[in-house]
């Protein structure tokens, strides 16, 4: 898929006329890039100026009166976070919004520091369109709209957002987000949070709480190897299994040694006979997959989504969500903010018209010349 959008950007970009603006015109073309043209230093400018087959996800003034002060805080707190947010707005590679195909691409950017990812070849967004405007899904299922497209210049191509890109946040952290609070605890009873945060790589199906209360009953004597067995059971590490890189009938490998099933059909995503229900949720160092089951490695034969055969057969529910004691409150909850989480389930996990419509950031507004301006300033940004 990626390799198709690249053709279909190349082929775009050679259709662009040669007397394109250069990055600094562009930017002064347009009203809606105001603040942005002139927060950028003018050494952050001629760094991109003189780079060439990216693409710019561009702030509109807009976007930039939502930054939240929790955002402004975890900027000014967090050496390099400036830096990394600013490689998480260009993309590697020029792609005109015609470039975008329907059932969505996850695409490259040029955040490629350690500290803040850990994704073979950059972190990426998830490029998709909806109601034929394209829309750029990032950390916890955050949305920008593309609000003006193809503004190009002589390196590649500007589209301006209406909301600033959130980088990925760590697997626990993201877990926390959404309220897997469960998986979580769970987590922390293994002792593989750090584990899993840190693997290069990876795909995680994480199952909601309710997911774990069902099977509630079959938990409570399982030594700390036997949940580690079961843990490892969804994780796949050494690849990121974005959903349009699932294939039917695929056999995947996990970190337990044991094979899970994909089943992609008109239904949706399934593993094994878990139903993924929020998917793509980008985190650090790969994506999470949220299912509606929590997968058993001793009975990986039930690989069939739609048989309803469950997976641990003689657990019964209980009251409260296992492994949640002592975890912490969801505080942002997954698509809260800019968007809301992709559902899989009533439909084809490619199709745009799951995809939930851009809102506005609900969080207080910051005075761009005093906050965001400041640390734009002082970014000491380099590609």
């Amino acid at each position: 898929m990626l390799k198709q959008l690249s053709i279909a950007a190349a082929l775009a970009a050679a259709a662009v006329a040669q007397n394109t603006p250069s990055l600094a015109d562009a930017l002064k073309s347009s009203s809606e890039l105001s603040t942005l043209a002139g927060l950028v230093p003018q050494d952050v400018l001629q760094t991109l100026s003189s780079a060439s087959n990216i693409t710019i996800l561009a702030p509109a003034n807009s976007a930039f009166e939502k930054v939240s002060p929790q955002m402004l805080s975890s900027l000014t707190s967090t050496p390099g976070a400036i830096t990394a947010l600013l490689q998480y707005h260009v993309l590697n590679g020029s792609y005109p919004s015609s470039a975008i195909p329907d059932e969505g691409a996850f695409v490259p950017t040029l955040l490629t520091n350690t500290s803040y990812t850990n994704v073979t070849g950059g972190q990426v967004v998830h490029a998709t369109t909806d109601d034929d405007k394209v829309v750029f899904f990032t950390g916890s299922l955050s949305n920008s709209t593309v609000t003006t497209a193809n503004v190009n210049f002589t390196g590649g191509v500007i589209h301006i957002i209406d909301t600033v890109l959130t980088i990925p946040g760590s697997v626990s952290d993201i877990a926390t987000a959404a309220g897997l609070t469960s998986v979580r605890g769970a987590l922390v009873s293994a002792n593989l949070v750090e584990t899993v945060n840190t693997t290069p790589d990876v795909t995680i199906f994480a199952p909601t709480n309710q997911a774990f209360q069902n099977i509630g009953s079959a938990l409570p004597g399982l030594s700390a190897d036997d949940l580690t067995k079961i843990l490892t059971y969804h994780v796949i590490a050494g690849t990121v299994g974005y959903s349009t890189r699932l294939a039917n009938g695929t056999s995947i490998a996990t970190v337990n040694g044991a094979n899970v099933t994909i089943t992609v059909d008109d239904d949706g995503i399934f593993v094994n006979n878990a139903e993924v229900v929020i998917a793509d949720v980008l985190v650090a160092n790969g994506v999470v997959h949220v299912i509606d089951q929590v997968l058993n490695p001793n009975n990986a034969t039930v690989a069939d989504g739609d048989d309803g055969e469950p997976a641990y057969q003689s657990a019964t529910p209980v009251s409260e969500a296992p492994f949640t004691s002592g975890q912490p409150t969801p505080s942002a909850p997954i698509g809260g903010g800019a968007g809301n989480g992709r559902p899989t389930g009533t439909g084809s996990p490619t199709s745009s018209s799951g995809l939930p419509q851009a809102t506005a950031n609900a969080a207080p507004a910051v005075a761009v010349s005093g906050g965001f301006a400041a640390l734009l300033a002082a970014a000491a940004f380099f590609l």
